[in-house]
């Protein structure tokens, strides 16, 4: 007999943006339940590649409650590093996360929330969308793309330079996936970065604490857009590759079974293209999503449609930096304050 089980509030997710919502809904005093499809913890940082380093010191990459330690031997962590520091923090506070449960839908007919998943169903005052992005990988419709004879993956799909050692790459992307990739493989490999507009490296000096104190400044009206500033965090590989040479070139317009071609004629054989092209937020389940993507919000957090539900660090849209280990922790608190008024 499948399982029913109610609570006040359902997050769904345990990455960084569920388990922020969980450390203040602790405190506030809720009941909660902490849904994740992942096996482990770690939220997507379990999944990214090994070269990748995070923008910030552990001093600015924290939850709210506990700072994460530092990491012999660099100033700015890697992926695993991080997992381990949210498996941590979910012991800490005796998160009641359960996993792995995939969320299936949201039936939001009723006066409380219905939300089936593969491990049965929950009812719930509320509801918390923390699922991030890196279940919908998006991949362009470029002419040709189906018939390119060579390997393709994703950022999704990317785990680090093994096994490229010789090839000839493209790595298409403006973005910080796209310039970390094509910098990680840049020593192994004969890379081909390309971008749709020419790539905009944010000034060395800037990393994730000057990006948070931006986007702070922003929530104030007071200081620049981080876009006015650059695109792309100049990580110290991505300096690195950069100096040695690593440039972008323009977005070819079409793949053939060899390799990218350009509107001149040129073709450029390759062995493997990696699509650095984003992500969409993974919202399927809870049958808000509007044309354009994006759910109108209200309060930073709260859907206009049915304020019973919350959705947690999909980007800017959601939140200043809400995307970021450092910035969820503010608009979490403003969630679960939202829900906290909501019950009572």
């Amino acid at each position: 007999m499948t399982p029913v089980r109610h609570t006040q509030v359902v997050v769904v997710g345990a990455g960084q943006a569920g388990l922020a919502a969980g450390y203040h809904l602790r405190r506030a005093g809720l009941d909660f339940a902490i849904l994740d499809a992942n096996a482990a913890p770690g939220g997507a940082w379990q999944h990214y590649w090994d070269g990748l380093r995070i923008f910030s010191p552990p001093a600015h990459s924290s939850l709210p409650g506990r700072p994460m330690p530092q990491q012999s031997g660099t100033e700015y962590p890697d992926a695993a590093h991080v997992v381990n520091y949210l498996s941590g923090y979910e012991k800490r506070y005796d998160l009641p996360v359960h996993r792995p449960v995939r969320v299936h839908g949201v039936d939001r007919s009723d006066e409380r929330l219905t939300v089936r998943t593969d491990s049965g169903t929950w009812h719930s005052q509320a509801l918390v969308m923390a699922t991030g992005s890196w279940g919908r990988p998006f991949v362009p419709a470029v002419p040709g793309r189906a018939g390119f004879t060579g390997r393709q993956l994703h950022t999704h799909g990317y785990r680090g330079t093994s096994g490229f050692a010789g090839q000839r790459v493209v790595v298409v992307g403006g973005g910080n996936s796209g310039a970390q990739i094509a910098a990680d493989l840049h020593a192994v490999a004969t890379v081909r970065w390309v971008t749709r507009r020419p790539p905009r490296l944010l000034p060395d000096a800037i990393d994730g604490r000057a990006l948070f104190e931006i986007a702070t400044r922003r929530v104030q009206d007071d200081g620049p857009r981080i876009s006015d500033l650059g695109d792309i965090v100049a990580t110290a590989p991505v300096r690195a590759a950069r100096d040695a040479g690593l440039t972008a070139r323009p977005m070819f317009d079409r793949l053939t079974p060899a390799g990218p071609a350009w509107a001149d004629g040129t073709v450029w054989p390759a062995d493997t293209v990696i699509w650095c092209t984003g992500f969409r937020p993974d919202l399927a389940p809870v049958g808000l999503r509007r044309p354009g993507g994006h759910i109108p919000l209200e309060g930073g957090t709260r859907s206009i449609e049915d304020p019973r539900i919350h959705l947690l660090g999909y980007g800017d849209w959601t939140g200043p930096a809400s995307a970021t280990l450092i910035g969820v922790g503010r608009t979490a608190r403003t969630a679960v304050t939202g829900i906290t008024d909501l019950l009572h």
